[in-house]
């Protein structure tokens, strides 16, 4: 019986986009087409899921690109980069997030979600420089987990997280002082063994973020094992400060039974972050005004199309998306947990998908048998891991084989002892398999 020939898929959505740029509803702006050094000196976080999000005053800011780098095309571009890397052997190692560029990822040592980059991390220490091809929060956590005499790099350093930004070291600093006028001291254990609030933060944050969280008593934890954490937090915390995004924090609550009544949200700008005493002292969850931009985009809507327009469907979602949309998905899990689903799929199946569209795109090329798409027709990636250009990894890894160490990531002691307790709590957390 005669085979139906295989798909060949493009991952590249750089590729995707420059094709539909005519369209005007296919994208959210067609400023994705540009080079993102076109808005390196430019105040926001760039085209894409990110850009109507406010960026913090003094946030970091990419240098000029050379023009050699600015100018070459997507070929000498990939010939350069692998000549650095031929070069530079064994003295450099190059992490890629998921939702990198597929132009970017192809060059990557190691791929995975911030949970196994971190991990990655340790797994080089011979290396002279880790090259970290993410955003900034993930740079300062490979500075804080590899040795003194490695060098972390990223390459553009206007790569941030509008999501990580949401809450400052001030904010969350002020949070603690209110809440500790209304629950008492929080560092009192009580006659169960434990304290009043144990503070949780989500790798999404800064490293001062999770310094903080280390000389309270708490932990960091990522999408694959915020349960996991969250059970070590209830364990030690008569509550769970969580921050800063907000649904990742409610949506594994209240898989584990946390009733929704009982999760106040606190917003930094209002007293008391909006609630009433009553609400802190009754709360078991406190979620923090945070969220990701790429994940909010996705909707039930959404799902009801795939629904409707592909019967049998499976849909499966990040848990940084609303609970709404968690709720009406067949599944809900990290990016890591997405990718393992679809690979371990025995049959042809349909999978609508509610995750960055980098990923979604990869994994349609990665696995033909099966129909892939992202719920969300608009292509929208990631704004801040969109501006890991192959020309920026071109230049930092050239900058290294010429002797020169370009946009290294330091994190400062008092910052670093501190979060690398937390880290280290959330590396021995391991998620269930």
């Amino acid at each position: 019986m005669p085979t139906s020939p295989v798909r060949t898929i493009d991952p590249s959505v750089d590729h995707l986009i420059r094709s539909i740029t005519s369209t005007a509803d296919a994208t959210c702006t067609t400023d994705l087409v540009a080079s993102p050094w076109t808005f390196d000196a430019l105040p926001g976080y760039g085209p894409g899921s990110s850009m109507g999000d406010v960026i913090p005053t003094g946030g970091p800011r990419q240098g000029e690109l050379p023009a050699e780098y600015r100018t070459a095309d997507e070929h000498d571009l990939d010939e350069r980069i692998r000549a650095a890397r031929r070069t530079l052997g064994d003295r450099v190692v190059v992490l890629g997030h998921f939702y990198q560029r597929e132009e970017v990822v192809r060059h990557a040592d190691y791929v995975g979600d911030s949970f196994q980059l971190a991990g990655a991390a340790l797994e080089r220490p011979d290396a002279e420089a880790i090259v970290f091809c993410g955003v900034h929060f993930m740079a300062e956590t490979a500075d804080l987990l590899s040795a003194p005499d490695q060098a972390v790099i990223l390459p553009n350093l206007a790569a941030g997280c509008s999501m990580a930004d949401m809450a400052d070291i001030d904010q969350v600093e002020d949070c603690w002082d209110q809440l500790a006028d209304v629950l008492g001291p929080l560092d009192v254990i009580d006659e169960s063994g434990r304290v009043p609030v144990i503070p949780v933060t989500y790798m999404n944050s800064s490293a001062a973020i999770k310094g903080f969280v280390g000389r309270h008593g708490g932990i960091v934890c990522t999408s694959s094992n915020a349960q996991t954490v969250l059970e070590w937090a209830f364990e030690r915390g008569q509550r769970v400060l969580f921050f800063p995004d907000q649904h990742l924090g409610r949506n594994t609550a209240k898989a584990m039974g946390v009733p929704l009544e009982r999760m106040p949200m606190w917003n930094p700008r209002r007293p008391l972050g909006g609630s009433t005493e009553t609400d802190l002292i009754d709360s078991r969850v406190i979620l923090w005004h945070g969220f990701c931009s790429v994940h909010r985009r996705f909707t039930v809507a959404q799902i009801d199309q795939a629904r409707a327009e592909h019967p049998g469907v499976r849909v499966i979602v990040h848990p940084e998306c609303p609970m709404e949309v968690v709720d009406a998905a067949d599944e809900a899990g990290s990016t890591d947990y997405i990718r393992r689903a679809i690979a371990s799929a025995t049959r042809p199946t349909t999978f609508a998908i509610g995750t960055e569209i980098n990923l979604v795109r990869r994994l349609a090329a990665q696995f033909p048998q099966h129909e892939i798409f992202c719920l969300d027709p608009v292509v929208c990636p990631c704004s801040t891991m969109y501006r890991i250009h192959p020309g920026y990894l071109a230049w930092v890894l050239e900058e290294l084989v010429a002797g020169r160490t370009p946009n290294r990531i330091r994190v400062e002691s008092a910052v670093a002892d501190p979060a690398r307790v937390a880290l280290e709590r959330m590396l021995a957390a391991k998620p269930r398999a």
